[in-house]
């Protein structure tokens, strides 16, 4: 597991706006936080894909150099990654994407499950294929999950990059328990816990709504 934060970057100042109350409802730089936490974790992912090397004809001779001989697939679980997605595509400008329509129901009551449903999916074949699946929050681990048994419909991958912005332990722990595809998560912080209605403290509050207004 990666955490952006356990070392001392600029990307702690992004962090810490999308925390900030006098900060983050300005809704444009809550989402270009994001963005740049994204372009700053895909850096930090593409390290740990295979290259090869090729040579490249110059203006003043020929260069080998190391390069990936393909992209990853990126995933957006909408509509709150988008901005995220966002910086992660600036760096993959290449890679195919994909996108899920999963969310949460509404929790009634104090330590009600929280259930997850997905009512859209449009993504390319996967197969043999390193996935970047991308969500700000991972909270539960059930809307990671429930995307990833969805698209295995499309194909099996030949491993999963999971990569959020904040996360909770027990999202962690949900992932590494029931996903056997070879995979790591990449997160820009890991909090504390989940409250009783599964959120994640001390989080930022609801991604989505911070970036785009709240929903009816």
């Amino acid at each position: 597991m990666f955490i952006l934060n356990q070392k001392n970057s600029i990307a702690n100042h992004f962090l810490a706006e999308l925390r900030d109350v006098t900060v983050q409802n300005d809704r444009m730089r809550f989402r270009k936080n994001l963005e740049r936490i994204g372009e700053i974790l895909a850096y930090e992912v593409s390290k740990s894909l295979p290259y090869s090397k090729r040579k490249i004809e110059g203006p003043f001779g020929e260069i080998s150099t190391a390069l990936m001989p393909e992209q990853p697939v990126i995933i957006s679980v909408l509509r709150a990654a988008v901005p995220f997605y966002q910086g992660i595509i600036n760096f993959f400008d290449h890679a195919d994407s994909g996108f899920i329509g999963a969310y949460r129901e509404e929790v009634q009551e104090k330590g009600e499950p929280v259930t997850i449903s997905l009512n859209y999916m449009a993504a390319p074949d996967i197969t043999d294929k390193t996935i970047i699946l991308v969500d700000p929050m991972l909270a539960t681990g059930k809307s990671f999950m429930k995307s990833i048994q969805h698209l295995l419909a499309n194909g099996t991958p030949r491993r999963i990059e999971i990569v959020s912005a904040i996360a909770a332990p027990e999202g962690v722990a949900h992932i590494a328990e029931n996903l056997a595809i070879p995979h790591r998560i990449w997160t820009g912080a890991l909090d504390e816990k989940l409250n009783s209605n599964s959120y994640i403290i001390p989080g930022l509050g609801d991604a989505g709504d911070l970036a785009f207004g709240p929903k009816i």
